[in-house]
């Protein structure tokens, strides 16, 4: 479930790469990604709290993070 303001969506062929969680849950200064066993999870409760900081964008091949900004839709 999205926040109310932010959407952050990882792509499937990532999102179970352990190494990946782990380099986005250190680099979020928000604590919107979590590294677990199965891979990088997001907390929800953290959405709203983005910065817009692009770090995320950045850990990650091209394309496969979308950080999504509800209120311009």
């Amino acid at each position: 479930m999205p926040g109310e303001f932010i959407d952050v969506r990882v792509d499937p062929d990532i999102a179970q790469d352990s190494e990946i969680a782990k380099k986005l849950e250190e680099i979020c200064p928000v604590s919107i990604f979590e590294a677990g066993a199965d891979g990088v999870r997001i907390d929800e409760s953290n959405l709203d709290e983005c910065v817009l900081c692009d770090l995320c964008l950045g850990a990650v091949p091209k394309g496969k993070i979308q950080i999504i900004k509800l209120y311009e839709q």
